[in-house]
């Protein structure tokens, strides 16, 4: 963890241990002040991709890393405001849509949902980037 406090709000940087981060430079999370935001989180556990071959299942994995992250910056699923995910095939949006409303269904966050390419590993089907904004106090 990283807590840089100066003239302005706090910001604070966590890592997951995923492979690419320390390899890339980036952080699983980073708050400043009332805002969190996740980095591209997908189904990779323990350096290995999960679930592979079912994009409703790697949603629903992805979702808990990113949200996981965001709890250990003091934030809840309620107060996610956005969610982006990249899915590799148009086919997978329904199954990846309701996996997001499994999770954020009350919550209603705004939402993005983009068909890329590719992601960094083959048998990555979506990644998900969540966003959030705390209440004052």
């Amino acid at each position: 963890m990283t807590t840089v406090a100066g003239g302005g709000p706090t910001v604070t940087r966590l890592g997951s241990g995923g492979p690419w981060e320390a390899r890339y430079g980036y952080s699983r999370v980073v708050r400043v002040g009332n805002l969190a935001i996740t980095a591209g989180c997908t189904s990779t556990v323990d350096g290995r991709v999960a679930h592979v071959g079912d994009a409703a299942a790697q949603t629903a994995q992805a979702l808990r890393i990113g949200l996981d992250a965001l709890a250990e910056v003091g934030v809840r699923p309620a107060d996610v405001i956005r969610t982006r995910m990249y899915v590799t095939d148009r086919t997978y949006a329904d199954e990846v849509g309701r996996a997001h409303h499994a999770v954020f269904g009350a919550v209603r966050p705004v939402a993005t949902m983009v068909v890329v390419a590719g992601l960094i590993d083959p048998d990555h089907l979506v990644e998900v980037e969540l966003e959030a904004w705390l209440p004052e106090g």
